[in-house]
């Protein structure tokens, strides 16, 4: 069986940036040791904008620009990256909540073994939960956790809420 762990949008702007939060920053070193200790494939996503955010629906949305392509607050937080670079990885963009790439890849890496799926990131409302959903709706026979403990929320409730609702959907909740 192959494995594999998504880390989804572990960027400088959602940890300690423009969109940064106390929960974000405690969950770096949990995030860094699983990266560390994961025996398997590693892709991690980018959200990326580019200069005209502003002018986009999320934009107008959050009027808070972030991972505008290029810039500090789009690169990894520095302790991932060390992690990622470690290991080696995938790095795939996404230019809205859930990838719609991340599925192909998945099969195209996995061929025709079996495989399973962890996630773990920010926001666990948002970005963890919409790849979360759409990998799940691509495999649902796939085995597809989500590491609670190596993911935060815009809140704690809406954290919360999210994993009752990744719960929901079948995707096992780990550390919760």
């Amino acid at each position: 069986m192959k494995n594999f762990l998504i880390v989804v949008d572990m960027q400088k702007d959602f940890v300690d940036g423009a969109l940064g939060s106390a929960e974000a920053q405690k969950i770096v070193p949990a995030a860094v040791k699983k990266i560390r200790e994961f025996d398997g494939e590693i892709l991690a996503t980018f959200d990326t904008h580019f200069d005209n955010y502003s002018d986009t629906a999320e934009g107008r949305k959050l009027p808070v620009p972030h991972c505008v392509r290029g810039t500090d607050g789009w690169a990894l937080n520095a302790e991932i990256a060390d992690a990622l670079n470690s290991k080696g990885f995938t790095a795939v963009e996404k230019y809205t909540f859930g990838s719609k790439d991340l599925p192909a890849l998945i099969k195209e890496k996995a061929g025709d073994d079996a495989f399973s799926v962890m996630l773990i990131g920010l926001c666990t409302d948002i970005c963890v939960v919409s790849n979360a959903l759409l990998l799940k709706a691509s495999f649902p026979e796939a085995e597809i956790s989500v590491d609670a403990a190596c993911c935060a929320g815009v809140t704690p409730s809406l954290h919360d809420a999210a994993l009752a609702t990744m719960k929901s959907c079948q995707i096992d909740i780990l550390n919760a």
